[in-house]
Formats: C-alpha cells, structure tokens, sequence
C-alpha cells in the first residue's frame, strides 16, 4: 500500500493511540525519560504495521533506509516539528537493519544510525548489587565506553542520576544538541543510558540533566576516564582497553608477598608534583612535560636517587592548579594536564620496569563546588550529605561525602579498585582521614550534627573506611592503602576483624610536628625541650607508621626545610643533614617531598618548577649526594626497615642528657649481624671524647657520618674501628638497665668523636 495512505493524519493518529499524548508532550517539552518507547521500530499490533519515528529538528525530509543504505521510503513529519514516522505492512518482511538519512540543507545531508535501535545493557542485578554499594566494576557499567554493535561503531554513556526528570548526551558529535540524544531510563533505579553510534574517540560530551524544577544542568561524567584541558570542563570519550603492559613478572612477584613480608621490606617514598618537579616552559601553566617524558626522566631520577617508591600528588582530574589535585573533579579520569589516560598507563608501567611502586594520592574526604563536578548533580544533593551540616567543609569551601548513602560508598570503594586494577598503581594514600572521621572537623558549635549516640565520631564515615580496607585486602591484597590521619584514633592500622579501620599504613603526623617544631629551636632552647625529639617512640608501636616530610611542610608561609633550620649558612645545612640522619634511622618507613633531596630554598609552589639550578651551587649538589648515600644505607641493611613494627627493633642507648641535646639508639634487623647504631649531636658543639651505652661489646665501625666532606662537611670523622669497652657502671644514666640474655648486668660504653650538628652511624654484630 502506498505511503500516502499512511501519511498525515493517519500516521499521526497512529502515534497518539500507540504513544498517547503524554509522551509526546515530554518529548516536547524536552522530559522524557523512556525516549525508546516513541522512538526507534515497534509493532504496533492493532494496526498490524511496523513503525519508525524518529526525531531530527530543524531537518528538511527524512529518508529510511535498509541496511544496504537503500533507500526504502521518505519518512512523514508528523504533528510535533521534528517528529518524523514510517510504516511498513506486516504483510512486507520486517526490516530490522536500518538507518536514516537526514536532509537539512541541500549542502548537508548525512546517514545516521538509529540510537534506539539498541537496547539497554545495564540489568537488574546491577542495579541490585550498586543499590546494596558492592557493584565493585561498576565503572564497567557507568560512563562512556566504546562498542561496536552489529557491526556499527560508537558509544555507550550511562549515567546515574535519580533525581533527574530526564538526562542527555550532549557533545561534538551532536552539536550540543540536547534534543538529539535522550537517554532512557532503567526503571526506578535512577541509572540512564544510551549508546550514540558515531560517537567517536576523543569527542568531548557531558551529560545535560533535567532537574526536577526544571533547571539544566550541564555536568561531567563522573565516571568519565578522559576530560579536556582546564579551562575547558567537559569529558572526552576514550578506551581504556588496548594497552600493552609490560610489567606482568613483576605484579607476579608482588602477588606473592603477603602483608608480613611488605612490612618487613623498605618503603622509601619520593613525593612527587609532576607538574612543578620540572618544567618544559617556565611561568607557562600549560608548559608541563608529559607522561611519557616524565616516565623516562623521574624513573632515571627516583633510581638514581635510590628510591623504592614514588607517591604522586594530584593525577585525578581537578579543575583548579592551586587545589595540588586534593579537590578532585573526575575521579575516574587521570588528569589530561601531562596527557591521555593510556599515557598515564605507560608512565605506571615504566615505573615498574625500574623496580619502583607507585602510589596514588586519593581523595575521598571532599570534593569542589565547581558547577559542571558531582555537586548537586542531579539537581539535589545527591553525592553529598543533603544537610550541610554534615554536606559541607565551611573552611575549605567544598563538599562531603553522603558516606551513608551505598550508592556513594560504591562510587568510592569502586574507584579505589579502579587506579589497582586498570593502571595497575601498587597504592593509595588517603588524604585528610581526620576530616572524615569526625564530624566537627573544622567546623564551630552549630555547624555540625552529632552522631545517634551524641558524638563527633562518624559512624558512616567509619563504615566506608573499613569496608573499603576490607574489600581492597581480598580483591588486591598486593595494593596497600596508606591514611594521612593527624590525630589519635584508636586502630588506625589495625584490622578490621578487630574493629580497626584497616589501612596499611599512617603517616605519622604527631612525629613529624614534633620533629620540626624541635629542629626549628636556637640549639639553646632544645635542652628544654627534649621531650619533643623522644616522645614518638613512646607510641611508635601503637600503628605501623610512615615518617613524613611532606609537601604541607614547605608551602604557606612555613619555608622549606632548609630554612626552618637554625643559625648561619654552614649551620644550616648541617642541622639538616643531622635531621635527615634521625629520620632514617627512627623507626617506620619513610617519605621525603621533592627537592627536599638537594636543600631547595623557597618553598614550593605548583606553578613553577623546582630549583634545579642549586645543583651548580657545591652545598646542595653535596646535599643531593647525602640523600642518595642514606636511601643506599636504608636499602643495603635491614636493620632500617625489618623489625620497623616490632619492639626488636629499637633501642635507645641515650636519651636522657636533655643538656647535650644528643641522641644515641640502636636497629636491629633480621639477625644479629649488621645491627646499627645511630649517635645524633644537635647542638653546634662537637664532643671529643663522647660517651656513650654500647648495646654489646665488639668491634663498631663508622659507615657513615655526616660531617664527611663530601657531604658538605669538615670531615671530622672517626678513623678505625671503635671497640665497646665493658664498665662497672655506665656513664650514660639508663633507666632501663636491662640484663643481657645471661642474665647479668653488664655495661659496654664506646667512646668517640661525635661533630657538631651531625649523625654518625655504626656497625655492628651482636655478640652476646
């Protein structure tokens, strides 16, 4: 029967008794949510015909077309402006591969395929297993991924946003068109969803969401892998699949380790900017090195240096420089700042071929305001907690959170297993824990709610970090998860299965503030303040601890390092090289901030590199040159890093002469062999004829003292072994006095020359 018969009025007719008038008006209006069920191909049985609408505004005519691109027939505009319609008898053969041709210029006419005309992938149990927060692949689901489908390329976006009224794909392939790609709802699950052919790799897109007042939104994918250079906001379509790696012996051999035997290995971590630590082009925002470069040049770097670890700040995406990356945009994007996401892929992997872990900074404590990010996504609080008190950082400017919300929780635990499993990082280090746990963090009376029994605790926020730890632990038990967490929570590293929170490790901050405040007094004033040098071994057992030297040290006003010290030039350096002395050899693993290795003088700051140009300079090229000797002794004996979680491990043999200001303990490793001794002078007052405990008799020699000159130095060393010499009663009052193995009381004392503002380390055998 002719297409005449079927046209105008018929065609229209047919519309408003299979789709009714309701769902034409959403269309309208730009409202509907189950675009399939108006457009594409149906039967419409009570006609017996089969239907094709679809909706092309501003088009001329409108042909279908067969799937040898012929053409069939020209579609009818229906009553709707942009509404076109086709249909075929049942007594034709059903046509199942078709395609449009769009006409709407003489000079521009295009074939398109029907984005209806394929169904929806997400199912039930994804929506059951996300509601319950234990989707752990949901970024399989969710986003923009490529698929070829029937032979027809392009991509499938989905979203969750179940506020919304109705959500778009909007974007280069579609001139931003909100009209074009409505995306179709999955029931009540609030998940859309709709795969655009033609979408192609690289194109940029967001989603353009409904609210329920009307408003629109226009917001990056959440789950979006690749986003546009800032300014520019908007995500990019891209695969992550594809990519070769090279590094499988070498996660063979991680497999293998269980959580016992990391503990007991180095972990040696060089903090990294990427964008500051070198600059192609200086006072250029955009003038960065890539991810590639950066592979070649800080892999070279970090084992010249003798690094084991290199953590990374700030490689989500985030849209402002000055947040380092700790207010994060896309948590599913590696910043598009020094590349593409396989790119970020190949700098993993080059880490690896050298030997060196890479660990994460990871944000899950906040997020921005920024109106095209997570906030009010959907048109409601929908990411974060819904009343500010609990929704809101007021000092930072950003948002919590909804941590009681699973679907939140599984975005979380989710992407955390995404950075293990698809750029195949070794860790992530948790910022601001402390902000999370309590709920009055940073906040005054009346700012904050309290939790159901009346405290500042954070029960939810509890829950996540657990289950979190806990899913990790079973899914990659070779990844480890580190909590920068400044205060005193209970069980910080402790198990779950023991009501801890489960991390790996915690940076020790109460060390570090200690540590520095120490460093930074006239070496007059230390005497009376010996307690802050000590104290940390007190409670070093309580977690399993990172030493930190971070980048929150030299930014805002409080200098770097260097200039935190005391005194004159000379003093300065020395009182430095003293300090990195203690560091490695007090218990924990260990972390510096780059440039910290060769004394840089101004602090840091994200927008322009380190100061390379110092190296020419003899004092921090010598520094340089320390660092590197300490991180060789860190790895060469074990007695640094075996027993760091173990009362073995640690011993003072001097710490009661506050007057002195010096320190004198003693690592011991996996045998009795080459145990170590640390003696630490911090005031400019060198001792002739220093004595000090001895933990054994034998024979000690100097393997390393930082008034070498070759550190920087006036080289007053101790030449020759040093023997331990056995007395009555020691020289050095020891409160402990504790009997050796045999059950006597024998004192051993050493005597040598100890420099001023220096650390000289022995070595030893233990011998009974």
């Amino acid at each position: 029967m002719p297409l005449s018969w079927f046209g105008g009025e018929r065609m229209n007719q047919y519309l408003m008794e299979w789709a009714g008038k309701e769902l034409m008006g959403e269309l309208e209006q730009g409202l509907i949510n189950a675009p399939q069920d108006l457009l594409g191909c149906h039967i419409y049985k009570e006609a017996d015909v089969q239907i094709f609408t679809t909706y092309r505004p501003c088009a001329e005519t409108v042909w279908l077309l067969n799937a040898k691109k012929e053409v069939v027939g020209e579609m009818e505009p229906m009553e709707l402006e942009g509404l076109f319609g086709y249909v075929i008898e049942k007594k034709g053969k059903r046509l199942k591969n078709y395609s449009f041709r769009v006409k709407y210029s003489e000079d521009d006419v295009i074939d398109i395929q029907d984005p209806y005309a394929y169904p929806k992938e997400i199912t039930d149990f994804d929506c059951y297993i996300f509601g319950e927060g234990k989707h752990y692949k949901i970024y399989e689901k969710l986003g923009a991924h490529r698929e070829t489908l029937e032979g027809v390329e392009g991509t499938r976006f989905a979203v969750w946003a179940p506020g919304a009224r109705s959500v778009s794909v909007v974007g280069e392939f579609n001139m931003w068109d909100d009209r074009l790609h409505k995306m179709m709802l999955h029931g009540g699950s609030g998940f859309y969803e709709l795969f655009i052919p033609g979408a192609w790799e690289g194109a940029a897109y967001k989603y353009q969401i409904t609210a329920r007042d009307g408003s629109k939104l226009y917001k990056t994918d959440p789950y979006g892998n690749y986003a546009e250079l800032r300014p520019d906001n908007a995500s990019r379509i891209t695969s992550l699949e594809g990519y070769e790696w090279q590094d499988g012996q070498y996660q063979e051999e991680k497999s293998k380790k269980s959580k016992e035997i990391r503990d007991r290995e180095p972990m040696n971590i060089y903090e990294v900017h990427l964008a500051s630590w070198k600059k192609r082009v200086e006072d250029d925002d955009n003038g960065n090195y890539g991810y590639r470069e950066l592979a070649q040049m800080l892999g070279d770097y970090v084992v010249e240096m003798g690094y084991t670890h290199v953590e990374l700040m700030g490689i989500a995406e985030y849209p402002f420089d000055g947040s380092w990356g700790y207010q994060v945009g896309c948590y599913y994007a590696p910043t598009s700042r020094y590349g593409e996401p396989k790119d970020f892929m190949y700098f993993v992997d080059e880490m690896h071929r050298r030997g060196i872990q890479v660990i994460l900074d990871w944000v899950p404590a906040h997020f921005p305001k920024d109106a095209h990010c997570l906030g009010n996504f959907d048109g409601q609080a929908l990411y974060e907690h819904p009343d500010r008190r609990r929704g809101e950082h007021p000092d930072w400017g950003t948002y919590i959170f909804d941590y009681g919300r699973k679907e939140v929780m599984n975005f979380l635990v989710a992407n955390a297993l995404f950075w293990v499993e698809k750029f195949h990082v070794d860790g992530l280090r948790v910022d601001a824990v402390a902000s999370m746990l309590y709920l009055d963090y940073g906040k005054r009376d009346g700012e904050w709610l309290p939790n159901r029994d009346g405290g500042n605790e954070h029960y939810e926020a509890v829950e996540f970090l657990q289950h979190l730890n806990s899913v990790m632990e079973k899914e990659h038990p070779g990844a480890y998860i580190i909590a920068e967490e400044s205060t005193a929570w209970p069980g910080v590293t402790s198990s779950v299965s023991d009501n801890g929170l489960g991390f790996s490790y915690k940076w020790n901050m109460g060390w570090m503030n200690d540590f520095l405040e120490y460093m930074k007094l006239d070496p007059y004033f230390k005497q009376f303040h010996h307690g802050q040098l000590c104290f940390s071994i007190d409670y070093y057992l309580s977690e399993k601890y990172i030493l930190v030297l971070s980048h929150d040290e030299v930014v805002h006003g409080k200098c770097s390092l260097l200039e935190k010290m005391p005194g004159l030039e000379g003093d300065k350096f020395s009182s430095l090289r003293a300090a990195y002395g203690f560091m490695y050899g007090h218990p924990g693993k260990k972390l510096l901030f780059m440039g910290q290795e060769f004394a840089q003088r101004r602090e840091w700051a994200e927008f322009r590199s380190l100061d390379w140009f110092l190296l020419e300079d003899e004092r921090h090229k010598k520094m340089q040159d320390y660092i590197r000797e300490l991180n060789a002794l860190y790895k060469k004996y074990d007695a640094l890093y075996y027993n760091d979680f173990d009362m073995m491990g640690f011993q003072w043999m001097d710490c009661w002469r506050p007057e002195t200001s010096t320190v004198a303990f003693v690592r011991r490793g996996s045998s009795s062999k080459d145990q170590l001794m640390f003696i630490v002078n911090f005031t400019p007052v060198a001792h002739e004829k220093y004595k000090v405990n001895a933990p054994c008799k034998g024979t000690f020699t100097e393997i390393l003292n930082s008034d070498e000159e070759r550190f920087g130095g006036q080289g007053r060393v101790n030449v020759g072994p040093l023997k331990a010499k056995k007395v009555k009663e020691p020289t050095v009052p020891n409160p402990d006095k504790q009997a050796n193995p045999r059950g006597k009381m024998d004192f051993y004392e050493l005597e040598l020359y100890l420099p001023p503002l220096s650390v000289v380390v022995l070595k030893y055998d233990y011998v009974v």
